[in-house]
């Protein structure tokens, strides 16, 4: 347990849950080995930290040691980045270059975000874990490298072999030793610590007094599901030391500074058969989300259709209690101003009818994925104003994601 302590102190982690030790104990046994290591968590928990550790704790502690980002990178240059490449091997090569597997040759190197990685990098990378060996991009010469590998991921990543979104055989030979960072909502008892430490670091940062919590605040604080993990409580006491205007913080005060719906943008779910509470989550890609929410969609207009077209058949039918008291009416009938003003407010059916009508045809809209995913890419670029990263955020996927879909249906934002 001293040996956890040291660690923590060293490192600056802050908390003493149960879940967090566990996972610094496996980091530090495992740090003095060459075995590869698979880091699990949520976004924002901290991941990159635990890679320190293992690294500083080991017999390479002395050599090189890199972060690297896959999901930040394009997929057309993330072998080059890695690998390297020769030049003349592709438009803009205008020389040789080393890949990060090169010149941190007897170090460690940290891919975050694996689960991003290419399927064709990806077999490169098993490569490098299997034999040490490596070819740059652009050459014939195999070449060896002596790196070990700390991988990172938010993803499940074996549910992404099933779907052939990753290698299985590269998930288990980076599985070797894995280690799951705790989300922050399930370590509830660290909050305040970290918190504190915060709003500490904040008030010398900025030069002022450093703010505290009451009691009913410091519940709230607690009970609040913090999607975005440390993070996300890192920006939100960043906010309350330099926006607040009494450094004794109350839960009123408070609750200006926490959002009120963290999953407001969420789409619908669609609940499989037998499924309980616990798998209500996220789906496992966004097609699946689009499917579900084009086919309500469908349904709706579809039962429009039939109720309109009833309508021509029998304009009567308008001034039944049975059409009245349709959801689907309720839903899309508009309310006139001049009726709401007179006091005449609710759904008012709209009467179609025309004695010259004798022929109708039920046109039915596009459905195809592809055309409504680019649609919506469009409008959740319009309206974050052209920023990628907000906008992937609202639809639920990775910015590199976001970036292959613009190139695949030739948006220009």
């Amino acid at each position: 347990m001293d040996n956890i302590q040291s660690i923590k102190n060293r490192f600056g982690i802050i908390g003493n849950s149960q879940a967090l030790n566990y996972a610094l104990q496996v980091a530090a046994q495992v740090a003095n080995t060459d075995l590869t290591v698979l880091i699990n968590g949520e976004s924002g928990v901290g991941k990159e930290v635990f890679s320190q550790v293992i690294h500083a704790l080991s017999a390479r502690k002395h050599n090189p040691f890199i972060a690297v980002n896959c999901g930040a990178i394009p997929e057309g240059t993330i072998d080059s980045e890695l690998f390297g490449h020769e030049k003349g091997s592709f438009t803009g090569a205008v020389d040789s270059r080393k890949g990060y597997f090169e010149t941190v040759n007897g170090g460690t190197i940290f891919l975050d975000e694996i689960g991003e990685m290419p399927l064709g990098t990806q077999a490169r990378l098993l490569r490098v874990l299997e034999t040490g060996e490596f070819i740059r991009v652009g050459s014939s010469k195999v070449q060896k490298t002596d790196v070990r590998v700390v991988a990172a991921t938010n993803r499940d990543l074996l549910e992404s072999t099933q779907n052939g979104k990753f290698r299985e055989d590269l998930y288990y030979r980076l599985n070797t030793v894995p280690i799951r960072v705790p989300a922050l909502r399930d370590r509830k008892e660290d909050i305040p610590l970290l918190f504190r430490k915060f709003a500490v670091d904040f008030a010398e940062r900025y030069k002022t007094t450093s703010v505290q919590l009451d009691e009913e605040a410091r519940n709230m604080l607690v009970n609040y599901p913090w999607r975005g993990n440390v993070r996300e409580l890192k920006n939100m006491a960043e906010q309350i030391s330099v926006l607040s205007q009494d450094k004794m913080v109350n839960a009123a005060a408070l609750r200006n500074f926490l959002p009120e719906a963290p999953s407001v943008n969420r789409l619908p779910v669609l609940a499989s058969a037998g499924a309980g509470p616990s798998q209500s989550g996220d789906f496992a890609n966004e097609r699946e989300i689009l499917y579900k929410l084009f086919f309500d969609m469908k349904k709706d207009v579809t039962e429009l259709k039939k109720m309109f077209f009833e309508m021509l058949q029998n304009p009567n039918i308008a001034h039944s209690s049975s059409f009245q008291d349709s959801p689907v009416l309720h839903e899309y009938t508009p309310v006139e101003p001049q009726k709401q003003s007179a006091g005449l407010g609710g759904p008012q059916p709209i009467l179609l009818h025309d004695d010259k009508i004798d022929h109708h045809e039920v046109v039915e809209e596009t459905l195809a994925i592809a055309d409504k995913e680019k649609e919506l890419i469009i409008k959740a670029l319009r309206k974050h104003k052209k920023k990628r990263k907000d906008a992937a955020l609202e639809l639920g996927i990775s910015e590199r994601t976001l970036y292959r879909k613009l190139k695949e249906y030739n948006i220009n934002d």
